[in-house]
């Protein structure tokens, strides 16, 4: 398929993992998408950092192999990590995005010589109807990846079943409430009340509570029930 005269999108492929130069590679088990591929810690935290945007339908590593002309007239491949799709429903539309992701140190070193495949990835991307990112530290690691964090531990956590479908309901019908007040409204007690810390935190982890991602989490935080169709 070609892109223009210059640039042409040569396959679809998921990566394979093995030994890298950055030393850190895996799968992480991306929640309601299944194992995702990472190459990098600095991958790995932009995956964490995803998790937590409920309207992510599908995430696909390495999704292309976009051909392009270098300065010195000679023909490269350039890969992307990452080709994230989102739901259609509730809107509004968001674009497919076509990510790359490296260190903000790499980008300040190498930028002039990668302008000419990061141009032919946005060509590519016009055409598609995908939109183009280039992700570092400062847009990863921000308050949403350092919360994503925290709430890691409480992911695979289990609870009754029963209890989480009496707790969102009631937030359901409050329409929101902050921690502090969900937690006294269902939970008694010292020992019950440290139960139901880590109860609500999972809810929130697990996607089955909503909150203000760009803020610091604490009791004081706004919840709600999502709705992600």
């Amino acid at each position: 398929m070609n892109i223009n005269s210059r640039n042409k999108v040569c396959n679809l492929s998921r990566r394979k993992i093995g030994t890298t130069r950055r030393s850190v590679s895996g799968l992480y088990p991306l929640r309601g998408v299944g194992p995702v591929d990472f190459e990098s810690t600095l991958e790995r935290d932009f995956l964490i950092r995803l998790e937590t945007d409920g309207m992510v339908l599908d995430v696909v590593s390495q999704p292309a192999t976009i051909e392009f002309i270098g300065s010195n007239g000679q023909t490269y491949p350039y890969t992307p990590d990452y080709l994230v799709t989102y739901r259609a429903y509730p809107g509004p539309y968001r674009a497919p995005i076509l990510v790359e992701v490296k260190p903000a140190s790499e980008l300040d070193e190498h930028l002039p010589e990668w302008k000419a495949k990061f141009r032919a990835a946005m060509t590519y991307c016009k055409e598609q109807g995908y939109v183009f990112h280039l992700r570092h530290e400062p847009r990863i690691r921000d308050q949403r990846w350092k919360n994503a964090m925290f709430l890691q531990r409480y992911r695979q956590m289990r609870f009754v079943p029963e209890e989480s479908e009496w707790i969102i309901g009631n937030l359901r019908q409050m329409g929101t409430a902050t921690f502090d007040h969900l937690l006294a409204c269902h939970f008694f007690g010292e020992v019950d009340r440290a139960m139901g810390i880590s109860h609500l935190w999972h809810l929130l982890a697990t996607a089955r509570m909503e909150c203000d991602w760009s803020q610091l989490l604490s009791h004081a935080s706004e919840l709600w029930v999502p709705d992600h169709g």
